[in-house]
């Protein structure tokens, strides 16, 4: 059964929008730090934005301020909003749950399959 399901992705031209979703399976969504990543051609795996244990949130600084993680606990459904996007963020994204709250390093227990997102120039 896939417990965590992305959606959203596509191709955008820069300074565009889109908004990214994540369908989790309830006993994830209750009992996890839920975080995005994304992995661009020749990079590492890096985190984009995360809840943290006490609700708050955090970000890469390279998206802080165009980037909104949020979520709907009716639908258990994790969201990120991506604005005023740059082809540097061409990359497939991930939902996760995170083994360790507040630490991307140590990745994620449950993972979604992935969505790509490009963005031209």
């Amino acid at each position: 059964e896939a417990q965590l399901v992305e959606s959203g992705g596509g191709s955008v031209q820069a300074g565009g929008s889109l908004r990214l979703s994540c369908a989790v399976a309830g006993h994830i969504y209750s009992r996890y730090c839920m975080a995005w990543f994304r992995q661009a051609l020749g990079k590492e795996r890096e985190g984009v934005a995360a809840f943290n244990a006490d609700g708050t949130t955090t970000y890469a600084d390279a998206v802080k301020g165009r980037f909104t993680i949020s979520k709907d606990n009716t639908k258990m459904t994790l969201y990120l909003q991506m604005d005023s996007l740059k082809p540097e963020d061409t990359a497939t994204y991930y939902c996760a749950a995170l083994r360790l709250c507040a630490d991307f390093e140590a990745g994620g227990r449950y993972w979604g399959q992935g969505t790509q997102v490009i963005v031209s120039s």
